[in-house]
């Protein structure tokens, strides 16, 4: 791995780079993706069923397309007892984590009649997309579909593309089952989000769309939020790891190794104090990099984004830490706790070098659906919030109105908006004219 120098001229362009990964520098896709959203939505099934066929290289029809329980039996059959256990595990402790989010209605009363509130109620329909072929990742599913189950969801309804043989990845259906979906159709790609966007003939209209996909998915998303609710338009993924001397170059290396084998878009960046350290982790990472099975991309990934900086001093770091704005944040230093404490930007935070990110990615509970290119400065990890609306409740009494009154009229007026303020005044006007 590069090792840099971290100056303020190298960390903007660091920063520029990492900005290239967004999607919403691929427009050069965007018309594609539109033409297939709105066929979609005027077509139905129709298109639905035409695009699976062009790009899945598979028939579906309307007798297909829902994935029935005869194939959820046949995937539990294909994968392994000690598996479904482990993700059964999983499905617990991220179930633990996010019921501590829930959120509840609240009412406030006074005695003078006010009754001011807010109504918490679970969104009634989620979509969840869920990636195919070499991209099926089960982990994702339960992350997915267990804050919508705490959240209170009713019914959520998942998609995801087939393969050639028209059947869906078994682990996707073994984790579906798991996390309680009852109804997952065989769909994917631009094509699948903006079913759920509009509905067609056999799959219903959602009230909101969560989970990753390829570039046409993240720009069929941005396409139909409005007219549904979307989580995030999701980048590439990446780590950063900010560490002192005291840190394990070995475990430093492998980290950032996890998340560079990705794709070739990855980001995987270590920023230190410790100029030794730099140097050791970049051989570390370079003898790794030839014993692993997803070579090519790793090379790729390092090469194009792919960084050991070397700070003056912790707070240095720490502010770069924060400019980067990282998906993942691993602290590895002499006291992690107080290091996090200056710790603004990041998605997930993991402290100690036994907290290592893939313990997030499957099996602690905290979700592993994060903000990435710099959005942790204003985007938060997916969870139950996600899945809910709030209703904010106002209710006054004539005795609660009538002091307050002459206040909202003159508020009213004030902005020329005189229907406003006639709304009060009539509810006052018998008292007006028992005073003249």
């Amino acid at each position: 791995m590069r090792i840099v120098e971290l100056t303020q001229q190298t960390k903007n362009n660091i920063l520029n780079d990492l900005l290239k990964r967004s999607p919403n520098n691929y427009d050069s896709y965007a018309d594609t993706v539109n033409e297939i959203v709105n066929t979609v939505r005027k077509e139905g099934d129709k298109a639905l069923f035409d695009y699976t066929l062009r790009f899945d290289k598979t028939e579906i029809t309307k007798d297909t397309l829902q994935v029935t329980q005869e194939e959820i039996n046949e995937a539990f059959s294909l994968v392994s007892d000690e598996l479904v256990e482990i993700m059964k595990r999983a499905a617990a402790n991220i179930e633990e984590y996010h019921m501590k989010q829930k959120r509840y209605s609240w009412f406030d009363s006074k005695p003078d009649g006010t009754i001011l509130g807010q109504k918490v109620t679970p969104l009634s329909k989620v979509g969840v997309y869920v990636p195919g072929g070499k991209a099926a990742y089960p982990s994702s599913v339960l992350m997915n579909v267990i804050p919508a189950k705490c959240a209170g969801v009713e019914e959520i309804v998942m998609v995801t593309p087939p393969g050639k043989d028209g059947k869906v990845n078994p682990g996707t259906l073994v984790a579906a089952a798991i996390g309680g979906v009852k109804t997952i159709y065989k769909a994917g790609g631009a094509q699948a989000i903006a079913a759920l966007a509009f509905g067609t003939e056999s799959v219903p209209k959602v009230d909101k769309i969560v989970g990753p996909g390829n570039i046409f998915v993240a720009l069929a998303k941005k396409a139909v939020f409005g007219f549904v609710s979307i989580d995030s338009i999701a980048g590439p993924s990446e780590i950063l790891v900010l560490a002192d001397e005291t840190a394990n170059p070995r475990y430093v290396a492998a980290d950032l190794l996890s998340q560079a084998e990705h794709d070739e878009l990855a980001s995987a960046i270590l920023v230190t104090t410790s100029m030794e350290l730099a140097k050791k982790v970049s051989d570390e990472a370079d003898a790794f990099v030839k014993q692993l099975s997803r070579k090519d991309i790793l090379e790729k990934s390092l090469e194009n984004y792919g960084y050991i900086l070397v700070a003056q001093n912790m707070e240095e770091a720490i502010d770069t830490a924060n400019d980067i704005a990282s998906e993942h944040l691993e602290i590895v230093t002499k006291n992690p706790f107080d290091t996090m404490t200056r710790i603004k930007n990041a998605g997930a935070i993991f402290l100690g070098e036994y907290s290592s990110e893939p313990l997030g990615d499957y099996f602690a509970g905290p979700n592993h659906v994060l903000p990435t290119n710099g959005t942790a400065k204003f985007f938060s990890p997916l969870g139950v919030d996600d899945f809910i609306k709030k209703s904010s409740i106002i209710s006054y009494s004539r005795e609660a109105l009538e002091p307050v009154s002459g206040d909202i009229i003159k508020f009213a007026e004030s902005e020329r908006l005189t229907a406003h303020a006639n709304s009060i005044k009539v509810r006052f006007e018998n008292i007006k004219k028992k005073e003249v």
